[in-house]
């Protein structure tokens, strides 16, 4: 088995109230200036987020999504980048559309039939998250009873024959089975499905992309804060990584892109020269 090469999504956060950063990005400079960094330290794409989905967000409306990120979209665009808005607000996902971006990530999974006809005439990819909510921000709930990737993977079939029936193409589908608040309280649910990300890529035969950086079930198993957790994230992206991600989602590429040139150099250590 070949070293991963997941493809890195850097996080950025035009918002406020996050819990991972504070608002340093909320200023278009500021955020405009984080991506470019992002980039740098080695993202393939910036996935563009204008509202928190912490459970201690609250919902600010399509509105004030697109003022937020249309500053950032227009110079991040300019410079050539590769762009996935994250927004589960419909007429925030057409202003992406509208603009060309390459990706729309969505952590309900894009529940809104009414989009499916413009979904279906664009070409973007299309990352559907699956959540115990359902719908709106993560919240403190228990995981549902009965075994969670049997549970996501219920979700991701009835998405996917809802997709097909109103002509969006599989091949443009990244599943995402959420991780922290988005599979309940328990840190031990997370991990679980960290574990078995192969049971779901071999069922769908689809990508499949791991969001850990800095989450609440890494912070319980080690006690630190959002901005110490460094450190834990970079080893569940490794573990990710090595279970089959294929894409991941961080706030930090840098250490992850070192390490996943350890892994490939690793790799090719176990080979005679």
């Amino acid at each position: 088995m070949s070293a991963p090469d997941p493809k890195i999504l850097g996080i950025l956060n035009v918002t406020p109230d996050s819990f991972s950063d504070g608002g340093k990005y909320f200023e278009p400079g500021a955020a405009i200036a984080h991506g470019r960094e992002l980039l740098s330290a080695g993202a393939d794409l910036l996935d563009i987020g204008p509202s928190s989905s912490n459970p201690d967000a609250k919902p600010v409306g399509a509105e004030e999504e697109i003022r937020r990120i249309a500053p950032v979209l227009d110079a991040l665009i300019e410079a050539g980048a590769e762009i996935s808005v994250d927004s589960f607000e419909p007429k925030t996902q057409i202003y992406a559309l509208e603009r060309g971006v390459a990706w729309l990530n969505d952590i309900q999974g894009f529940p809104d039939e009414s989009l499916y006809p413009r979904l279906a005439d664009a070409s973007c990819g299309l990352i559907v998250m699956h959540s115990v909510q359902g719908r709106g921000n993560a919240d403190r709930r228990a995981a549902p009873e009965g075994d969670m990737i049997e549970h996501i993977c219920r979700f991701f079939e009835a998405r996917l024959e809802a997709f097909s029936k109103a002509g969006i193409a599989t091949e443009r589908v990244v599943l995402d089975p959420g991780m922290g608040f988005f599979l309940g309280s328990a840190p031990e649910t997370s991990f679980s499905v960290l574990a078995r990300v192969g049971e779901i890529k071999a069922r769908f035969g689809l990508p499949v992309l791991i969001s850990v950086s800095r989450k609440s079930f890494l912070r319980k198993v080690t006690g630190r804060a959002p901005g110490e957790a460094s450190a834990a994230t970079l080893a569940a992206e490794v573990l990710a990584a090595l279970n089959g991600a294929d894409m991941i989602r961080t706030h930090e590429p840098g250490p992850l892109v070192d390490a996943l040139k350890v892994l490939k150099a690793h790799d090719a250590g176990k080979t005679p020269h």
